[in-house]
């Protein structure tokens, strides 16, 4: 009976296992007093990349890491950061990544001029096979030049019995 009850309870921590195992889902959020700061947080929730969710802006995401960068932006507005000086330190947290537009620098060329090389070499590539020097074909012999004068002087002939004049 022991063994029963055993198994009976193994198998339920089993089930059970996966559903505690789950993120708590975040906190609510709290908006700031101040409804300039609180404008100020909305904007730049818009502007950065939730690291989890990869398209989304924190806004929008429901991932709780996406809370926590809520919460640390909201608390740097509160202590008097500007926008520039909080996108800043989440770059510095997440790197270029967490900014949807991130900034023009030597690391970031690849990232911002890659589409546009790709697009003009590809181009490039295009324009030059269509410049190809085409080969010129050889020109007929007397042979086949009377061989052909026989073939259009036998138009008449079909070489298909059943052929109508609608298959041409």
């Amino acid at each position: 009976m022991k063994r029963v009850l055993l198994i009976a309870v193994a198998s339920l921590g089993l089930i059970a296992a996966p559903a505690a195992a789950q993120e708590p889902p975040p906190a609510p959020d709290r908006p700031l007093p101040d409804a300039a700061q609180e404008a100020r947080a909305r904007a730049l929730f818009e502007d950065i990349r939730c690291v989890v969710c990869q398209h989304e802006a924190i806004a929008d995401s429901p991932a709780g890491i996406a809370a926590d960068m809520r919460r640390l932006v909201r608390e740097e507005i509160a202590a008097g950061r500007s926008d520039a000086q909080v996108r800043t330190d989440l770059v510095q947290r997440y790197g270029d990544f967490v900014l949807f537009t991130p900034p023009l620098r030597a690391g970031t060329w690849l990232l911002w001029f890659g589409p546009l090389a790709a697009l003009l070499a590809t181009g490039a590539g295009l324009l030059f096979v269509s410049r190809r020097r085409r080969t010129e074909t050889a020109p007929l012999s007397l042979a086949e030049e009377g061989d052909l004068a026989r073939i259009l002087a036998d138009e008449a002939v079909r070489p298909d019995p059943d052929a109508k004049p609608s298959d041409d």
